[in-house]
């Protein structure tokens, strides 16, 4: 009897070929079937939309629209403006007319301001570290023999270059007064 019963203890509880079979194909199926639905429910999730109003289709264009538009005139509406730009340039005094009036300002605080724009943005970058032999800004004791050479001397070396100075300190869009003004600049820095 003690034989018996060690036996009914380790039996399975499928006994047949078609439990097995239906056993390993729920062990198939179900799991699946959990997977689906819990998929399922993710994707029925709150709307976008409602959660984040940044997501609105009228958020969404905001963002995509481009950044410029191109505006077509007409001739008559280019004309207009065009009137209306030569008015505004008649109304505004010249800045010839304003140094000649009697008490106006020097024009060489215009022409300092200027220089020192044209120097930052041409010349700075081989006055100030004195790349390639050039005089560094400010030093007197470099500067001393050049501007002994007189100021056209300068002027032209700024102008046309010399040694590995570039015309215009390689900016030949400056027009010839903005050079001037910024040569001017370095020399009063060094008097």
């Amino acid at each position: 009897m003690s034989e018996e019963i060690h036996v009914e203890e380790h039996s399975s509880p499928i006994k047949t070929p078609k439990q097995l079979i239906i056993v390993v194909a729920l062990a198939f199926i179900v799991p699946i079937i959990v997977i689906a639905l819990i998929a399922q429910l993710a994707m029925m999730s709150v709307d976008p939309t409602t959660a984040n109003p940044g997501m609105t289709e009228e958020a969404v264009a905001k963002r995509l629209k481009p950044v410029g538009e191109v505006a077509i005139m007409s001739p008559s509406e280019r004309e207009a403006k065009t009137a209306a730009a030569k008015a505004a340039a008649t109304a505004a005094p010249k800045p010839e007319a304003i140094a000649k009036a009697p008490g106006a300002a020097q024009p060489a605080t215009a022409d300092a301001g200027r220089g020192k724009s044209v120097y930052a943005s041409a010349c700075a970058a081989c006055h100030a570290a004195g790349v390639a032999g050039a005089p560094k800004f400010g030093d007197k004791a470099a500067w001393a023999p050049r501007v002994k050479s007189g100021m056209e001397t300068l002027y032209t070396s700024a102008l046309k270059g010399k040694n590995a100075m570039p015309p215009k300190g390689g900016n030949v869009s400056l027009a010839d007064p903005d050079v001037k003004a910024a040569v001017d600049y370095m020399v009063s820095q060094v008097k």
